[in-house]
Parts: structure tokens; C-alpha cells; sequence
């Protein structure tokens, strides 16, 4: 590893702010002293002429794809210490016949890991999703036993890279009020509480299911380091409350240091020139001081005790 971490930053979706916050950041002042950034994916503007701006095309996609395959080969080589995406279109990935969602489960193919997880990352919230881009109506039978007691190990193994020696970890409830024990659902007895209990049965501090109307609150004020939340939307509303723009999106599990941003590729603003690189700066950071600590540990949490 170099003295000055090399981060590669993915374009993502040509036709969305993905390189304008790219560019940004890599000009941006406060990054300078910390990482020497690379650009993968059209990023200049005859590059991005070819592209329709703000709209999903098969060649955007494939473009996208394209960036993120060669940064997660130079990251694997050792070639780069850390990989920070812009956003791809899911739709676009589809159009140009790609069977991944995004990136979390490319990424997971592309470095062979057996099991990943998204967590966003903020100060004030860490929220990680046992099911991330599927159908809510598919999430019940998404959450299995092993889904479920897979996540929770692979939090508390990998929390410990961001400062969390002894990481507490909280699970939310599927249903309202975590089911009132079977009243309202019966996901949350009979897969759920089951899971916590096998896992603390190994050791590991977690609790629940609570219910997820609070249970964000309550990791807020320090309860918890992290809370595990049962699909995309229960997760990241909350966390995109408190910290839009700030929250850095990791990919748990994977054998390289990923970050990224906590939005989408913005096609309404697309090639206006008033994107925020705000999130995309704060991800390279976050990937830059993941890439420089010992075993890829950031620096410690506030909420570590």
C-alpha cells in the first residue's frame, strides 16, 4: 500500500451526476492531501457527449458496468487500495442484459465473497439491510434463518474495521410493533427472535427484534452501534433523515475496501452542473482512511464502548 492511498472512483451511469460528482470531488481541496484519485468510466465531457443525458439507455448501463469491472480487478490486483462508486441505474443494468441489481451483489460476483451486506455509515447511525433490492412483497420469505444469522455475524465480525471494538447490535421487526408476538405477523417469533438467540448463543451482542418505529431512535442515542433493519426501505429512510448527504453506503464482506454515495443518479439534474458531490466526497474519505488503518480500521466510533 502507498503512503497516499490510491482510490479508484467509478463514474457509475454516465447519463446521471455520477460524473459530475466525480469530477468534483476529485478537485475538491480537502481530499488533496489525503488520496490520489483515479477516474474509471467517462468521465470527460466528448466522453459523456455520446450519452443521452437523464435517460436510461442499455449503453449507460453497460458503460457503468464496464468502470466498475476494471476498478474491482485493479483493487483486487493491488493496483488500487480502495474503490468509491457513483450511482448506476438498475433499469439501465437491465436494459443491457445484466442479471445484477447493483452494485452490492456485481461486486459480491466479481471478488468471489460469500456473503455480503450494505451498511450506511454515518456518525450519529449505522444501519445495515438483511435484504436489499427486491420486492417488499418477496421480503418475508427473503428473511431466512441463514439470511437472518448471516447478516448478524458478518456485522459484528466487520464493524470492528470502523472503530467498533464491541460492536451492539440491534435487529428490527419485520411487522409493526416486532408482530405483539404473533398478533400482527408471526415472521418476527418464528425467524427472528430465533436468529438473535442462536447468535447470542455464540456470542455476539445483539438484541431484538424491536420494534422499527424506535428501535433508530434508540441507536441514535447510543443504545446500539448498529441496527440490522429486515429490507431496503426500513433502513434507509431513517438514516437518510439524519444524514442525507453525509452517509457513506460500504459493501460488508468483500475481500476490497467499497465505498459509496447515499443517493441515486439524479437523472432531473443530469448534466446541469448543480449536482453536490457532498456524499461522494465523504465516501472517498471514508474508503481513504479504511485503505491507511491497520486491517482496514477506521477510526474509532463516539458510541464505542
Amino acid at each position: 500500500m502507498n503512503a497516499r492511498p490510491r482510490i479508484g472512483v467509478t463514474v457509475g451511469d454516465p447519463a446521471g451526476i455520477g460524473p459530475e460528482i466525480a469530477r468534483k470531488a476529485a478537485a475538491d481541496a480537502s481530499l488533496a492531501s489525503l488520496c490520489d484519485i483515479v477516474l474509471y468510466g467517462p468521465s470527460d465531457d466528448s466522453e459523456i457527449s455520446r450519452f443521452s443525458r437523464g435517460r436510461v439507455s442499455a449503453d449507460a448501463g453497460r458503460a457503468a458496468y464496464d468502470a466498475i469491472v476494471s476498478a474491482t480487478a485493479d483493487a483486487v490486483a493491488g493496483r488500487l487500495d480502495a474503490v468509491a462508486t457513483a450511482p448506476v441505474n438498475k433499469e439501465a443494468f437491465a436494459l443491457a442484459g445484466l442479471p445484477w441489481r447493483g452494485h452490492t451483489d456485481l461486486l459480491a460476483h466479481l471478488t468471489g465473497a460469500p456473503r455480503v451486506a450494505m451498511m450506511f455509515y454515518a456518525e450519529s447511525l449505522r444501519v445495515i439491510l438483511a435484504t436489499v433490492h427486491i420486492p417488499l412483497a418477496q421480503v418475508p420469505a427473503a428473511l431466512t434463518p441463514d439470511v437472518v444469522e448471516g447478516t448478524i455475524e458478518l456485522s459484528a465480525r466487520e464493524l470492528p474495521r470502523f472503530g467498533i471494538r464491541s460492536p451492539r447490535l440491534a435487529l428490527a421487526g419485520l411487522n409493526p410493533h416486532a408482530g405483539e408476538h404473533g398478533v400482527i405477523g408471526h415472521e418476527d417469533d418464528d425467524v427472528l427472535a430465533p436468529a438473535v438467540a442462536a447468535m447470542r448463543s455464540r456470542g455476539v451482542a445483539v438484541d431484538g427484534p424491536f420494534p422499527a418505529d424506535t428501535i433508530f431512535v434508540r441507536a441514535m442515542r447510543g443504545e446500539f452501534d448498529a441496527v440490522i433493519a429486515c429490507y431496503h426501505d426500513q433502513g434507509l429512510i431513517p438514516i437518510k433523515l439524519v444524514a442525507f448527504g453525509r452517509a457513506v453506503n460500504v459493501t460488508l464482506g468483500l475481500p476490497i475496501v467499497r465505498t459509496s454515495v447515499d443517493h441515486g443518479t439524479a437523472f432531473d439534474i443530469a448534466g446541469k452542473g448543480i449536482a453536490d458531490p457532498s456524499s461522494m466526497i465523504e465516501a472517498i474519505k471514508l474508503a481513504a482512511r479504511l485503505a491507511m488503518s491497520p486491517k482496514g480500521e477506521a477510526p474509532r466510533s463516539k458510541n464505542e464502548v
